[in-house]
């Protein structure tokens, strides 16, 4: 099987059986996604989807969040991964939309990246979600499904990971594309026991074929 027919095959089953992937996070504005983007490195959406509501409310943007002290923030996501690293972003985030981006988003990566706490994988978030542009984020999900269906060649870093697959998906679905590797590796092909059996993607999944042939040995 060629690369191209891997990629081709991939696509079109994610395009028949999933053609409206979501990002999970709740939210209902730029700015509230970039806050629940931050939150959930390293987090389940699941928790993030808890701790947000009342966080949103209490600061519905970026001037007001900007406003607060490290204590009042503190207590609103104390429950999610690393609250006081999150903390501090949260804040920093806010103060440098509001004195240096007129409290509006940055809709390119560059200024994305200029916003503490944010990354690259995190402007790409962003970039996808919210301005539907051709923007790859690679989280753990995106990184090992990715390897093992064998869309990359045992990339090593997330970088090479976005760089093959922005090379090889169609801009016009990267998007999508985005959400189709996310959740499947959330909730099929997961880390620790991928449900291979249970896989539509067999077929073109290089894991699954190499672990066939050598059970055939």
């Amino acid at each position: 099987m060629t690369v191209k027919e891997r990629y081709e095959g991939i696509l079109a089953w994610f395009s028949e059986n999933m053609p409206s992937p979501e990002t999970e996070l709740h939210y209902d504005n730029p700015f509230h996604l970039l806050l629940a983007v931050i939150l959930s490195a390293q987090c389940t959406d699941k928790r993030v989807n808890i701790v947000t509501p009342p966080l949103f409310e209490a600061y519905p943007d970026p001037a007001s969040l900007a406003a607060a002290t490290e204590e009042e923030v503190y207590p609103f996501i104390k429950s999610v991964t690393f609250p006081n690293n999150k903390t501090r972003h949260l804040i920093r985030a806010a103060k440098v939309l509001t004195e240096e981006f007129g409290g509006e988003m940055p809709s390119d990566i560059d200024n994305l990246m200029k916003l503490p706490g944010v990354g690259r994988k995190t402007a790409n978030v962003m970039l996808a979600v919210v301005w539907d542009k051709a923007a790859m984020a690679v989280d753990t999900h995106v990184f090992r499904v990715s390897n093992r269906l064998g869309l990359t060649n045992n990339s090593k870093t997330p970088l090479a990971t976005e760089k093959t697959l922005m090379k090889h998906i169609p801009a016009e679905i990267v998007p999508k594309a985005h959400h189709w590797l996310i959740l499947h590796g959330r909730y099929v092909c997961k880390a620790r026991k991928p449900e291979c059996l249970d896989c539509g993607l067999q077929q073109w999944c290089k894991t699954w074929n190499k672990s066939r042939k050598e059970g055939d040995a």
